[in-house]
């Protein structure tokens, strides 16, 4: 009974991730394939329609996710060292191997552009650095752990009004920490810092705690309670703070001109840094869905758990994928294949202005890119599963 209770907790984690990741393969496709999409913001409500706003809001959930579980998987990976010092030296190693492969091999996937001239700091750059801060401290007591996750996740936003221009180290460290920039290096090369990691590191210390609750101590059904209320704690909290505009988000929702758009503006949260808003109105479901997921879900075969297994090599297939789609969209389009070589230059130059296909078309290539990738997303998790003896496929 044991077994079975303890093969349930890691499918339901492993079916979770694999959902957010076919989700997410969803909005960069849209990026190479969708109309205008390289200069437009899908969420900007004076632009966007109900349709492309929730094509890229339901990928919302795919970063928090991503990262919240990565800290419950290096708790779980924890369990199976003889000392913490072991967990500490796979988080830092992996977590500096994971920004190294954000800066060539990941960067190289979105670019295609072998000078690797535009450096941008995304989801895998957060991660990595989050695991290597999470290698110090998974030293200190849970309790002091939860303060300081909380205190990131819940507190960055009292840090909204700090805004620095420039590039003087001071400035870049911001950028890092909590501003979202582009740094121009000279005429042909740039940093793009999407993800600034502070609340990011709150987030991982909290999935860091999460994963206690799946210590084989711990009664199932005691757990999917802790989840359940949990959950719904944080989305009450979200639609409570949201409602009244009280705390949370640099951008607060308002009354438009249609019920629709109302709407829009409601759930329209921050994600450059992370608000507190939108990681509540993100990990809120997410949780609810662990608990709602462990007891009825069992094939551990199945589509989405097989994907869930393999994210970071499922992450950086997409990639290529994605963009191989975005490469065969301006051949059909009679444009050269240079177009879709996105170096620094192309996001400072509208070369791809009036490059694009209808949304439709985007959710073709989606669902396309995805069954593409699963056959080899399955060989990789069988590989890996029957050959644990080898150290390096968990870098991988």
């Amino acid at each position: 009974m044991a077994t079975e209770n303890n093969k349930a907790r890691v499918l339901s984690l492993d079916l979770l991730r694999g959902i957010v990741m076919v989700i997410m393969a969803l909005d960069h496709v849209r990026e190479f394939t969708h109309y205008g999409s390289f200069f437009a913001d899908p969420t900007d409500l004076a632009t966007t329609t109900p349709v492309l706003f929730f094509t890229r809001w339901i990928t919302h959930f795919c970063a928090p996710v991503f990262i919240f579980l990565a800290g419950t998987s290096a708790f779980l990976y924890g369990l199976r060292q003889d000392r913490p010092q072991a967990l500490a030296r796979f988080l830092l190693t992996r977590g500096l191997w994971l920004i190294f492969m954000e800066l060539t091999v990941v960067n190289l996937g979105i670019s295609f552009d072998i000078t690797l001239s535009l450096h941008i700091l995304q989801v895998i750059w957060a991660i990595g650095l989050c695991m290597v801060c999470l290698s110090g401290l998974i030293f200190l007591p849970k309790k002091i752990l939860l303060a300081l996750g909380l205190l990131l996740v819940a507190g960055h936003n009292l840090l909204d009004g700090i805004s620095m221009s420039g590039y003087s180290p001071t400035a870049i460290l911001w950028y890092l920490l909590h501003q979202s920039n582009f740094i121009p290096l000279g005429t042909d090369s740039a940093f793009f810092v999407v993800y600034p990691v502070l609340p990011w590191i709150g987030l991982m210390t909290l999935g860091y705690l999460l994963g206690h609750w799946y210590a084989p101590e711990v009664e199932g059904a005691r757990r999917r309670a802790w989840l359940w209320q949990t959950g719904l704690a944080a989305v009450l909290l979200f639609v409570v703070f949201r409602t009244l505009n009280l705390y949370g988000d640099p951008r607060p929702w308002a009354p438009q001109p249609t019920l629709t758009f109302s709407i829009l503006s409601f759930f329209n949260t921050s994600k450059y840094p992370p608000s507190l808003l939108y990681l509540l109105m993100t990990i809120g479901p997410a949780l609810l869905f662990l608990s709602w997921a462990e007891r009825r879900f069992q094939r551990v075969e199945g589509f989405f758990a097989t994907i869930g297994r393999v994210p970071f090599f499922y992450y950086v297939a997409h990639f290529y994928m994605a963009h191989l789609v975005g490469v065969l969209g301006v051949w059909y389009a009679g444009r050269p294949a240079s177009d879709m070589v996105l170096s620094a230059g192309k996001f400072t130059q509208p070369v791809l202005l009036d490059y694009g296909y209808p949304l439709g078309v985007t959710y073709v290539a989606w669902v396309l890119v995805v069954l593409a990738l699963f056959p080899l997303c399955r060989w990789y998790d069988r590989y890996k599963r029957a050959h644990r003896e080898k150290w390096w496929l968990s870098y991988l």
